[in-house]
């Protein structure tokens, strides 16, 4: 969406520097590096059977921090008895790793 709305480099830019200028001005530094240095090495996988609530796995085809062509969400989702995986097909209105918030989508 980003890429279709700023179609120069001065759009880009102009648009990445609003968006950084707002992130940080409630950006606390020491919660972000908790953040990043928590899901470093996190990996559910071993516990996926204990999961036992409903649970509804989504990703988008143009997701690059979960890419989907990996085939993880699908080989993972059958060892939690009540999950079931959506991937949403990238297109003109689905928002890379950020599509799972648009509920419009799925």
């Amino acid at each position: 969406m980003a890429q279709r709305d700023h179609l120069t480099r001065s759009s880009a830019d102009a648009h990445a520097d609003e968006i950084f200028s707002k992130a940080v001005t409630s950006l606390d530094a020491n919660d972000l590096l908790y953040q990043l240095d928590a899901s470093r090495n996190y990996d559910l996988s071993p516990n996926l059977e204990r999961i036992t609530v409903p649970v509804v796995w989504i990703n988008s085809g143009d997701d690059f921090i979960n890419p989907p062509e990996l085939g993880i969400a699908e080989k993972e989702v059958g060892r939690m008895p009540r999950a079931r995986f959506v991937l949403i097909h990238a297109s003109l209105n689905t928002h890379g790793h950020g599509t799972h918030t648009w509920a419009a989508l799925w």
